[in-house]
C-alpha cells in the first residue's frame, strides 16, 4: 500500500478556454491533515471535484486512495467522505434518521448499521437527541452529525469543504479536536477553509491561486523560507485613515488592517521604518510603535500573491 492517499502530477481541468486548474502537483501522506487555501475563485472546489470523482479532469495523472482518478472514479466515491459547509444534512428528518439514511447511501452491511450508528451518536454527543429534527439543532451539534455521518462508512480520505464558515469558534475548536482524533486513527483529512487560525492547525498546506499552486509547506515553512517580504507593524491612531497614507510610502508593496494596527509588506523594514514615522506624524496622526514583527500566515498568503501578481504583470509587459 502506498504511502500517499492523493497524488497529483500535472492535474488540469480546462472550461472551454479557461483554466480553472493548471497542472497541479502534490501528494498527501496517509494520515495527514492538509489544508488547501485561496481566494473564492482559485480553484479550490475545482480540484476537489475531481479528486471525489465528480468531474473528469482534462489532463494530467492523478491518484486518491490508490484508485485512478480518470478510470477508477466509482471506486474512489466508495471509499472517501465529504462534508461541505451546507453540512449535507436532510432538516426534516430526525437525527437517527439522517444516520440512517446515510447508511443506507454508504450501504453499510446489515450487521454494521447498528454499531456505526452507536458511533456516531456517541462522537456527536447527540445520544440524548437522536429523536430530535434536525432543524432544531445548533450549528455546532449539526457538524458533528454531519461529520459522523460523513465518516460512517469509515473512509479512507475525508474531504471537508470549509465545514466551519458559521459555526462559533468554541464549536470549531471542539470540531478540529475531532479531525486530530480522526487522522490519529489514519484518515487522511483535505480541508478548504477561509481561518487562518485553523490553517494553524494543519500538517501541511498548499497555496492555490488563479488555478496554480503557488506555495506547498507547514505552516512553520509558510511562515519561514516561503515569505518573500518583512513585515512591519504600525500602531497609531485614526488607522483606518492612515492606511493610505503609509501605502504610499515608497517602498511599501502592501498595507492591510489587522484590528487597529496596519501591517505593510515591504523588501527592507529597517530602512522603511523611519521614514514610515515620518510620514504619517508630518500627516497628522499619533504614531506609536513601529516595529517588524514575525508574518501571520494571512501575512504570507498576501505576500504570496502580491509576488506572483507582480510577477504576472512584469511577464504580460514583456510579451507586449
Amino acid at each position: 500500500m502506498t504511502e500517499f492517499a492523493v497524488t497529483l502530477r500535472n492535474l488540469e481541468r480546462r472550461f472551454g478556454a479557461f483554466v480553472a486548474v493548471n497542472r497541479i502537483n502534490l501528494e498527501v501522506r496517509r494520515g495527514e491533515i492538509f489544508g488547501f487555501l485561496g481566494p473564492n475563485g482559485a480553484g479550490k472546489s475545482t480540484t476537489i471535484r475531481m479528486l471525489c470523482g465528480l468531474l473528469e479532469p482534462s489532463g494530467g495523472q492523478g491518484t486518491v486512495a490508490g484508485h485512478d482518478i480518470f478510470t477508477q472514479r466509482e471506486e474512489i466515491k466508495r471509499c472517501i467522505g465529504y462534508m461541505s459547509q451546507k453540512f449535507s444534512l436532510y432538516d426534516d428528518l430526525t437525527v437517527e434518521e439522517n444516520i440512517d439514511f446515510f447508511s443506507g447511501i454508504y450501504r453499510i452491511p446489515r450487521e454494521k448499521k447498528a454499531g456505526r450508528k452507536a458511533w456516531v451518536l456517541d462522537m456527536a454527543h447527540l445520544q440524548e437527541h437522536r429523536h430530535t429534527r434536525t432543524d432544531l439543532l445548533p450549528s455546532g451539534w449539526k457538524q458533528r452529525l454531519s461529520l459522523g455521518c460523513a465518516l460512517l462508512h469509515e473512509p479512507q480520505v475525508l474531504f471537508l469543504d470549509e465545514p466551519t464558515s458559521g459555526v462559533d469558534p468554541l464549536s470549531r475548536r471542539s470540531f478540529w479536536d475531532l479531525i486530530y482524533q480522526m487522522a490519529g486513527q489514519g484518515v487522511t483529512v483535505f480541508v478548504t477553509t477561509h481561518y487562518m487560525e485553523e490553517a494553524e492547525y494543519c500538517d501541511r498546506l498548499g497555496l492555490i491561486y488563479r488555478g496554480e499552486l503557488v506555495a506547498l509547506g507547514t505552516p512553520g515553512e509558510m511562515k519561514g523560507s516561503l515569505m518573500t517580504d518583512q513585515v512591519l507593524s504600525v500602531s497609531c491612531d485614526r488607522s483606518h485613515e492612515a492606511l493610505a497614507v503609509a501605502a504610499a510610502v515608497a517602498g511599501v508593496r502592501d498595507a492591510a488592517l489587522f484590528s487597529q494596527d496596519i501591517h505593510l509588506m515591504t523588501a527592507d523594514a529597517e530602512t522603511l521604518a523611519p521614514r514610515l514615522r515620518q510620514a504619517l506624524t508630518e500627516a497628522g496622526f499619533q504614531v506609536g510603535t513601529v516595529e517588524r514583527i514575525t508574518p501571520s500566515l494571512e501575512d504570507v498568503f498576501v505576500s504570496l500573491i502580491e509576488a506572483r501578481d507582480r510577477a504576472d504583470g512584469a511577464q504580460k509587459e514583456f510579451n507586449a
